[in-house]
């Protein structure tokens, strides 16, 4: 992984950002979906914890990738309960990761277009915004919902570049996820780098090909 990357920003037009994991810290989401909407599961069938992870995490492994994954109504209806205000519960863990606000000013200080391209559903996506002061900082916030596809999906780039038009060969792409990254250069994105540590709580992940930073503030220094 590198500490610090030198980027020719007199190249890049556009910079991509994804959301959970990349500007915010996914600590938030693995804590939800991996104990907290278990715990709540457990309680409301009167059933231990355990037992209630088996029969979630393979549901939610199934869905992995696909809109329904990323969807809050889906997962609401599909097991009873109330997502949105069971993240709500968690809200105070929603954080930003570190350096990123003064990555998204050095970004507007050097005129360059900085979009939020997120799979969240837009119930999750205002949650978040309404928990941190990034949205002042973003030139446009897209989500895939819109789109009807998740940024795993090759599709998705073409659809994407009909409402927020970019040159591919002009913009960069941040994003902790390797299935979007490998979508993203399939599309012909040119510059993509991935966020190594997208939980601070957790381990880095393996990035593969990939530039890998350990948070914003590489780039920017």
């Amino acid at each position: 992984m590198n500490n610090k990357v030198a980027i020719d920003w007199s190249s890049i037009d556009t910079v991509l950002l994804d959301m959970d994991g990349t500007l915010l810290d996914l600590h938030f989401d693995n804590h939800f979906w991996r104990e907290h909407l278990p715990k709540r599961y457990a309680e409301k069938h009167s059933i231990a914890l355990d037992q209630a992870k088996r029969q979630l995490y393979p549901r939610f492994k199934a869905q992995e990738g696909t809109m329904n994954w990323y969807c809050v109504d889906y997962w609401s209806q599909n097991l009873g309960v109330d997502i949105v205000l069971l993240k709500a519960e968690v809200a105070h863990l929603i954080a930003v990761h570190p350096h990123v606000i003064g990555f998204l000013k050095f970004l507007r200080k050097k005129k360059k277009r900085s979009v939020l391209v997120t799979n969240a559903h837009h119930k999750s996506l205002a949650l978040k915004m309404k928990h941190t002061s990034l949205g002042q900082h973003l030139d446009a916030i897209i989500c895939a919902h819109d789109l009807g596809i998740p940024k795993e999906n090759n599709a998705f780039w073409t659809k994407f570049n009909k409402i927020e038009p970019f040159n591919p060969r002009t913009t960069l792409l941040i994003d902790d996820n390797l299935q979007v990254l490998h979508s993203a250069s399939h599309h012909g994105i040119e510059y993509l780098i991935a966020i190594a540590k997208p939980d601070s709580r957790s381990h880095a992940i393996e990035t593969e090909k990939f530039l890998a930073i350990d948070h914003l503030g590489h780039l920017s220094t």
